[in-house]
């Protein structure tokens, strides 16, 4: 082969994320280079140089000893983390203006159905009553983003914009024009009391793994035209405690939320997340990105790297994101 191969190793997803999918855009953008959709019985582990991965079963990239970047095609990455055996190579991230943008609409769209009691007006709707409550203005709504990566800093900036009060907490030091910053173990308690809805952008880690319970949600601010706290999960479903968040919303800990992600999924249709009054629910489909766009990413990538370039948006395997 004239280069190093592309394997593509992708297990579930919606039709969108069909392996044979991948493979015909990856062809289309790759020019000479191979493109290898996995398993492949006729293949030389040793012709792969690079590998596209979704969700690989820990121990799939251990065979290619010529392996030298792993591109992830997705935004998380807590499945390759899992994985003892992965390969010692560089391990990249998407990180594509579309997925940004789509993030942020999510966010952006839940935060404002919260605030403008969307809930309340469609059960109105289905009951046939007119009864309109008052509006508060959105500089009264306190907004958190946990997680102040590339999609938090958007959706921060993005609903600053509208008026909210917004603020961002990171695990380190982070400074945003116009965005009020809180970061580490010690300041999470005042980013959490001036916040009356949630938004959990966070990586899922061995540090924020079950980091939404009840908890967290009681140090919300209880004193907001909203009544009681949202919260607000596109992360990772990993990150949120699920008997917690039901508790919490029964007892009033929690006024409603909106969940994209979950520990099983897809979500067994015996959940009580699909019918409860006070959950919005979302298939995992809050940044279901274009792959168009991450196919040139990564054959950009390759390009630029076999040209003596840096890759970018690295993993750091310490802090597992």
């Amino acid at each position: 082969m004239s280069k190093g191969a592309l394997a593509l190793l992708i297990h579930g997803g919606t039709d969108n994320w069909s392996p044979q999918r991948w493979k015909t855009r990856f062809d289309d953008v790759c020019g000479d280079r191979p493109v290898v959709l996995l398993p492949d019985a006729g293949l030389d582990p040793a012709e792969v140089h690079y590998a596209a991965v979704w969700k690989p079963v820990p121990g799939e990239l251990a065979g290619f000893p010529n392996l030298r970047v792993i591109f992830n095609l997705g935004a998380g990455v807590d499945a390759l983390m899992a994985d003892k055996t992965l390969p010692s190579v560089p391990l990249v991230r998407v990180a594509v203006d579309d997925l940004t943008a789509r993030m942020t609409e999510y966010v952006v769209l839940h935060v404002l159905m919260h605030h403008r009691q969307e809930l309340y007006l469609r059960e109105s709707q289905r009951v046939k009553r007119w009864a309109p409550k008052y509006q508060w203005p959105a500089a009264a709504i306190g907004v958190g983003i946990l997680g102040l990566g590339t999609l938090g800093i958007d959706a921060a900036e993005v609903l600053r914009r509208i008026g909210f009060q917004v603020a961002g907490w990171s695990r380190s030091e982070k400074q945003v024009a116009g965005i009020e910053t809180f970061h580490g173990g010690a300041q999470l308690d005042a980013f959490l009391e001036r916040t009356d809805i949630l938004v959990s952008l966070l990586p899922l880690t061995a540090n924020t793994r079950g980091i939404l319970d009840r908890k967290m949600f009681a140090k919300l601010r209880r004193s907001s035209p909203l009544g009681a706290p949202i919260m607000i999960n596109a992360g990772r479903g990993g990150l949120q405690n699920e008997a917690d968040i039901l508790a919490c919303l029964d007892d009033g800990t929690l006024g409603a939320v909106s969940l994209d992600v979950f520990g099983q999924e897809p979500l067994p249709a015996d959940s009580p997340f699909w019918t409860h009054p006070k959950v919005v629910l979302t298939p995992h489909n809050a940044a279901d990105t274009d792959a168009d766009a991450i196919s040139r990413y990564v054959a950009e990538q390759i390009a630029s790297f076999e040209a003596g370039g840096a890759l970018r948006n690295l993993v750091d395997r310490v802090r597992g994101y």
